[in-house]
């Protein structure tokens, strides 16, 4: 499946919802080792396959499957503490931004209401985008947060509450996502979703309304430079 199959990319969307570790920003190899080095932390090893388990899933949670994983539940409070500290560590030391994403950032930026929901720490995002010199172009960050009973991927109520915010119907939204928990949560929410990244093993990407290898793909940001010009096109 292509997005051009779809006519993913003969649309236009009134808003753009962007997830963050893994999307915008080159974070997930940081949460790997961080995964890695609080299983050490705690003598144990991670088993063969967690990093593809873990792919998109809100920290606590991580922590949670961590701990069941190596069946010790009882560490479950200590190894998500440790993951999260490690990962701060990480990022904040090396933040990368992933291909494509500061020019495609920059080209949709002032067209339309562009948000971030993504299922990490409120520090985490507001620090990696800042580093990145993207934060200013974003209207909305969006996390799960327990006070205002936002759930974390894949619920759907972070990219609800971005569409909200926004301004727009979901349908009226499209979210941009590279891991299958993020994707099944901008479904939910009743967005219309590209994925980007290694393409999933399976038939996960079906998930998704279309797939591309990259934001740097050059249809992507073809599209992106068409938006609002005489080629956009909106549905009614």
């Amino acid at each position: 499946m292509t997005t051009s199959d779809h006519g993913l990319l003969d649309w236009s969307p009134e808003a753009v919802v962007f997830d963050c570790d893994g999307t915008l920003m080159d974070s997930e190899r940081h949460w790997q080792e961080a995964r890695i080095r609080a299983f050490r932390e705690h003598g144990l090893q991670p088993p063969p396959g967690f990093a593809e388990q873990a792919l998109g899933l809100h920290y606590e949670d991580c922590g949670r499957l961590m701990a069941q994983s190596v069946h010790k539940p009882e560490l479950t409070e200590d190894l998500t503490a440790a993951l999260l500290d490690h990962f701060l560590a990480l990022v904040t030391d090396e933040p990368v931004t992933m291909p494509g994403a500061v020019r495609l950032v920059r080209l949709l930026s002032g067209r339309l209401p562009l948000a971030v929901a993504s299922n990490c720490p409120r520090v985490v995002v507001e620090g990696s985008l800042e580093r990145a010199g993207l934060l200013a172009h974003f209207q909305h960050l969006v996390v799960p947060d327990t006070g205002d009973r936002v759930r974390p991927k894949p619920h759907p109520d972070v990219y609800a509450v971005a569409a909200r915010l926004c301004g727009v119907p979901p349908h009226r939204a499209l979210a941009v996502e590279d891991s299958l928990t993020g994707v099944e949560a901008a479904r939910r929410a009743g967005l219309r979703v590209l994925g980007v990244g290694p393409r999933p093993q399976g038939d996960g990407a079906a998930r998704a309304d279309g797939w591309l290898p990259a934001l740097d793909a050059p249809e992507l940001l073809a599209w992106a430079h068409a938006l609002g010009g005489p080629r956009g096109t909106r549905e009614p």
